[in-house]
């Protein structure tokens, strides 16, 4: 069973605004205390919903995604940004040539929302992205760990069991795939569900891949309920339990999401 959000857009965008505004932006604003005037893009931006509040608190933003059509919903709810030039909304992959000629030292911040689990190459994006980054330039990340219940995005399942079964991404590839199609998963769905397997990310591997692109970890918070739950499941947020953090691997299965901030070491 999909979930409203999945089919509505408005709520869809509501859901993002709440969740930034509550969650995301204080996180970055550990970092930023004062956010009028910087420049923050966001990479997967979809309706805009994430880049809502950094907007009424002054940055002038650039929301980055391959989807026109969800950029034109995003016009729809952010046009006076847009108007007013406050906004720039793209719809282009960050990796080609025009785009890296504008923006090329340009950020002091780079989101990326529920975003990384789902790109390819991850290594080539996190050393890519400190080349867009302004010297005092930091990126957030905020991502479910590929291992917890639901690491393999299985709510976007049309099946109410499916939606809510945990760990089942975790099954073998043949299996989960027969899995799919048997409880009759539209193509599309499997196709994108089956490409989470290659992409998903654990802690671990997030962090080897920051530590071998040359940044540093500045802040980091492990979420035992992910805040977007509230809207998913009825569930209130709740940070990891310290203990849990320190098991390595093991914290993956427990984790419902991860909140990053990472900036170049000095020098790099």
């Amino acid at each position: 069973m999909s979930l409203p959000q999945h089919t509505d857009a408005t709520l869809r965008y509501q859901q993002q605004v709440e969740n930034s505004r509550n969650y995301v932006l204080p996180f970055i604003m550990q970092e930023f205390p004062d956010l009028n005037g910087l420049r923050v893009m966001e990479i997967g931006c979809g309706e805009g919903g994430v880049l809502t509040p950094f907007l009424e608190k002054g940055c002038r933003c650039v929301g980055v995604d391959l989807f026109p059509e969800r950029i034109e919903l995003a016009k729809g709810f952010l046009g006076d940004y847009v108007n007013n030039g406050q906004l720039q909304l793209i719809a282009k992959n960050i990796y080609d040539v025009d785009f890296f000629g504008e923006f090329q030292h340009a950020f002091d911040i780079i989101i990326l929302k529920d975003a990384i689990e789902h790109i390819p190459d991850q290594d080539k994006l996190v050393a890519y992205l400190k080349e867009l980054l302004s010297p005092r330039g930091q990126v957030y990340f905020g991502f479910p760990p590929w291992y917890m219940p639901h690491g393999g995005h299985q709510q976007i399942c049309q099946s109410r069991v499916l939606s809510f079964l945990p760990y089942i991404h975790l099954l073998p590839r043949p299996l989960y795939r027969g899995l799919l199609k048997a409880f009759g998963e539209h193509d599309g769905t499997i196709r994108e569900l089956m490409e989470l397997v290659d992409t998903g990310i654990s802690i671990e591997r997030f962090e080897k891949i920051v530590k071998a692109a040359g940044f540093d970890i500045t802040q980091r918070k492990y979420y035992l309920i992910n805040p977007i739950y509230k809207y998913k499941f009825k569930l209130q947020p709740r940070e990891q339990f310290g203990w849990m953090k320190g098991i390595p691997f093991v914290r993956n299965f427990f984790t419902t999401c991860m909140y990053y901030m990472i900036r170049p070491k000095r020098g790099n």
